[in-house]
C-alpha cells in the first residue's frame, strides 16, 4: 500500500510522528539507521528536528529522505 505523508513531527529519542493521507498516524523509530552512512548526521538534534514533508514523503535539511512505504510498513500504528 502506498500512502503519502501529510504531516511529520519529530519526537524525543529519534522518533517521528507521521500522519498519512488516510489520516492514520504511525511512530517511526529512526535510531536503527543512525549509524548508517549519512544518516549519522541525524544524531545532531538540530538536523533531526529539521524534518519536513516534501512532496509525498519526508526530508531533512541535509537532503536525506525515506520512502513513504518504508515509513508506513516499519512504523508502529497508534491506536
Amino acid at each position: 500500500m502506498y500512502l503519502s505523508i501529510v504531516d511529520v513531527i519529530p519526537l524525543e529519542n529519534y522518533k517521528l510522528l507521521l500522519t498519512f493521507e488516510n489520516k492514520e498516524k504511525r511512530i517511526f523509530d529512526v535510531s536503527p539507521y543512525l549509524d548508517v552512512g549519512k544518516f549519522s548526521e541525524l544524531k545532531d538534534p538540530s538536523v533531526f528536528k529539521s524534518v519536513r514533508v516534501k512532496f509525498d514523503s519526508i526530508e531533512w535539511s541535509n537532503h536525506l529522505d525515506l520512502a513513504p512505504d518504508l515509513l508506513y510498513q516499519k512504523g508502529a500504528a497508534i491506536n
